[in-house]
């Protein structure tokens, strides 16, 4: 790699050649504040308080995009600098929600850091502001346009990394608006409510829908049994709500604080995880050995599911039948739980912690509903259930370890690995394999399908049968797979998508892990590592060895696909059009 020398404030630093500034800065351990800069998403130089004086050129010049040559001097820190870049956020301020108080963001809002790092104690330019309606429309995302900054990060996230761009740029100057077309509401255009969106804005303009209110009136109603279950991914970034090093693995302090919140039971989705191999890799083997619709698709993404129904309705009917694992877990509390405790199921609230905002979408679904009434009736972020740790004054890192409740908290390794982009496939692989060649498999860690490649590939024998599998993660990798398989170009017998780019661990519910943190740390990396120690470290790690769902299927549902398991496991997808 050619490296070249440049010079900034006065130290010489070697960086690879075609280094943006802001890239050398850092090596040399120089912070250049950034608002609109996402790393490899968008970098457009927008927002211009990253400029820099640079020896030779005739204006300041955004950092971010500006590439370093041989020889260069640059300084970041002069009186012309530092004055620009406070005018530049009070005019942004000047035209900002700045209801700092009462904003979900307070305290982790990358512009109210940038205001007291610069020093910015007054608002010089109070000008015309234009007050725009908040779209809370939909049951995932509330989009308020009077916080946003125009920084164009959730543009370049949902048409960069997703390949959906069901939100841009509109109007000119002072008028500039980022929204979907025509100004609709997210309910009404294609958003598939991954919340990748969320995790890119500096500021308070893109949100969860809250449902903590909806918890707590539960929790405060003597009439209900409340039972809580938590999805694997929020056990490795929960912590990071409370000031933890991102991939803590939590689990116990967790399991620990939902009680103190008062919840009757607390169960592990990671058992719904185990269900839903036993349904899912069972409807594989008959779909291959009776020709069934193949590739067959998994379906725990309901990001992924909404993306099928409205860009690629023609391939709803590979998509795997089963529910996702926390509305099976809804669907047999309801049901199962329901007849062994006595208990009317219509008196059961179900609430689900997922690191996910599209689940908040799916657990609407008509369809999720199998004993009459909703699988699953709330579904918190993670992010939700820390601000409810928080309300409650619970000392979350001081708490003892504590265990999930029996039976429904009963899980393996293959469960908690659906966390991360290739969980599922391996999770499936270790069980199919194990049926049809009736012997162990000699080593279960099915390396080919980890990692942070958009799309991968592996192929696994079984005896005489040899299972042609692919993983992708992230809509617009997604998208270029089933082009592949359109086209004929690739044939498969089983494909993995999750919405989120990294898989789950990377949801649209997860700890907001700020831009200039994510230049020296990927959380899709770190608290997927997380999730595979998880993993090695239970005692079983196959589903089909869990003990409690075989108990369930001797007791209740007879075998996996038997009947009663489709009445209550399975579901149907639908269709939708890309704008109403």
């Amino acid at each position: 790699m050619e490296m070249v020398k440049v010079t900034i404030d006065g130290i010489q630093v070697e960086v690879p050649k075609g280094s943006t500034v802001l890239e050398a800065a850092r090596l040399a351990n120089i912070d250049i504040p950034t608002l609109c800069y996402l790393k490899g998403i968008n970098e457009i130089g927008a927002c211009r308080m990253c400029v820099v004086e640079v020896k030779g050129a005739r204006a300041l010049q955004a950092a971010c995009v500006y590439p370093v040559s041989d020889g260069m001097e640059i300084r970041t820190n002069t009186p012309a600098v530092r004055e620009a870049r406070r005018v530049n956020l009070e005019l942004i301020l000047s035209n900002h929600d700045r209801s700092c108080l009462t904003c979900v963001r307070n305290q982790s809002c990358e512009l109210q850091e940038l205001a007291q790092k610069l020093g910015v104690n007054e608002i010089r330019f109070e000008g015309e502001s234009i007050n725009y309606p908040v779209d809370d429309f939909s049951p995932s995302i509330v989009r308020d346009p009077n916080k946003c900054i125009l920084c164009r990060r959730c543009v370049s996230v949902c048409r960069n990394v997703q390949g959906i761009g069901v939100i841009g740029v509109s109007e000119r100057g002072f008028d500039t608006i980022v929204s979907p077309v025509f100004g609709m509401s997210l309910k009404d255009v294609p958003c598939i409510y991954c919340g990748q969106c969320i995790e890119a804005c500096p500021v308070g303009a893109l949100r969860e829908k809250d449902d903590t209110e909806k918890v707590w009136d539960a929790l405060n109603n003597p009439d209900l049994h409340v039972v809580v279950q938590t999805a694997p991914a929020v056990r490795v970034a929960l912590g990071e709500e409370f000031g933890m090093e991102i991939g803590t693995i939590v689990k116990g302090k967790m399991v620990a604080a939902l009680r103190r919140l008062g919840f009757d039971k607390v169960f592990d989705t990671d058992f719904g995880a185990d269900l839903t191999i036993m349904e899912e890799g069972t409807e594989l083997l008959n779909r291959i050995k009776n020709g069934g619709k193949l590739p067959l698709i998994t379906s725990c993404s309901p990001g992924w599911v909404k993306y099928c129904e409205h860009y690629f309705p023609e391939f709803l009917d590979n998509l795997s039948t089963c529910k996702s694992p926390h509305e099976m877990v809804g669907a047999m509390i309801k049901s199962y739980y329901a007849e062994k405790n006595g208990i009317d199921p219509s008196k059961i609230f179900v609430v689900s912690v997922m690191p996910c905002t599209a689940k908040k979408f799916e657990a609407m679904r008509s369809e999720l509903s199998a004993t009459g009434y909703p699988d699953v009736d709330a579904v918190l972020t993670t992010r939700e259930l820390a601000r409810m740790i928080k309300q409650a004054g619970i000392d979350f890192v001081n708490l003892p370890d504590e265990e999930f409740d029996p039976f429904f908290g009963d899980s393996t390794g293959a469960g908690v690995i659906f966390g991360a982009t290739g969980g599922v496939m391996e999770a499936a692989l270790r069980t199919v394999a194990e049926i049809v060649t009736g012997r162990p498999l000699g080593n279960i860690e099915i390396t080919e399908v980890r990692g942070l490649e958009g799309v991968k590939e592996a192929e696994v024998s079984l005896g005489d049968m040899t299972i042609k599998a692919a993983v992708a993660h992230g809509t617009a990798n997604a998208k270029a797979l089933l082009e592949k398989v359109k086209s004929g170009e690739k044939e498969y017998h089983f494909i993995e998508i999750m919405g989120c780019p990294g898989g789950c661990v990377n949801g649209g519910g997860q700890p907001i892990v700020k831009a200039k943190d994510r230049m020296d740390v990927d959380p899709r990396q770190v608290r997927a590592a997380a999730i595979y120690q998880e993993d090695r470290n239970l005692p079983l790690r196959k589903s089909h060895e869990n003990p409690s769902v075989k108990r369930l299927y001797e007791e209740y549902l007879g075998y996996p696909n038997s009947h009663k398991a489709h009445q209550l496991l399975h579901t149907h997808y639908v269709p939708r059009k890309k704008y109403l």
